[in-house]
């Protein structure tokens, strides 16, 4: 909430989803509420039971009326209190005047945090110059945090899928996505260590699924094979993943 509310851009809308927290969550909310509606920045929330983070992530898209749509996590941070602006300065000029000729997608790179929000580094898979749907057969190549959507193409997500739903959201996105716009900035602070990595095998399984749907069985089992080798090399030189 913090780097939302230090945006030197304040056409925003935004909207917390909570799963009906029983701790302190509803009365931080609360307090900072006043302090959005100050900037002048338009602030709303639920607290209420839901069937996981993709369910409440459907939530926010059914409230949302803005004109992309950016998910945060807890813990997660916007990169720079001038971030938004950046984003929009990127873009090439006269195209910004008509939601038509924006882009479709927008994204960029990645650092990751730890808990104390000290910066471990960029994140290990760099966003593509160019992106496209099946630049994906490379795994997730761009953060979900790190990407910006036209609300007006950004579909629900498939709830079958308990980690990944974000994997498989983002590949719909990008197939339906015309314009494609690399912002070549560092968009978001990632957290590290969320749920698909705390539950980093079930996720696996589940983006091999949606991989094998859309590039074909036998081009992702090659695939996985080199992840596999990568990962190996990157864990004993790097130490972490």
């Amino acid at each position: 909430m913090d780097s939302i509310l230090s945006q030197d851009y304040t056409n925003i809308e935004y909207i917390i989803i909570d799963g009906g927290s029983k701790d302190k969550t509803v009365s931080i909310i609360k307090e900072y509420e006043e302090l959005f509606l100050k900037k002048g920045v338009s602030f709303r929330w639920i607290s209420e039971s839901d069937k996981g983070i993709y369910d409440a992530m459907n939530k926010g898209l059914q409230l949302a009326t803005g004109d992309y749509v950016w998910f945060m996590n807890a813990g997660d941070q916007i990169a720079s209190e001038n971030c938004l602006r950046s984003l929009i300065l990127s873009i090439p000029k006269g195209l910004t005047n008509d939601l038509n000729t924006m882009p479709d997608f927008i994204y960029g790179e990645t650092f990751i945090v730890n808990k104390q929000g000290k910066i471990m580094g960029a994140r290990r898979l760099k966003a593509p110059e160019i992106l496209t749907w099946k630049s994906f057969k490379m795994g997730m190549l761009v953060c979900h945090q790190s990407m910006l959507v036209k609300r007006q193409i950004a579909s629900p997500f498939d709830l079958q899928y308990n980690y990944s739903a974000d994997f498989d959201w983002t590949i719909r996105c990008l197939r339906k996505a015309k314009y494609i716009h690399n912002s070549h900035k560092v968009i978001s602070h990632f957290l590290d260590g969320g749920v698909s990595k705390k539950k980093m095998r079930a996720s696996l399984k589940e983006r091999f699924k949606i991989m094998a749907k859309n590039y074909g069985l036998v081009s992702t089992t090659l695939l996985h094979l080199w992840f596999v080798c990568r990962a190996v090399w990157f864990k004993l030189f790097h130490g972490w993943i």
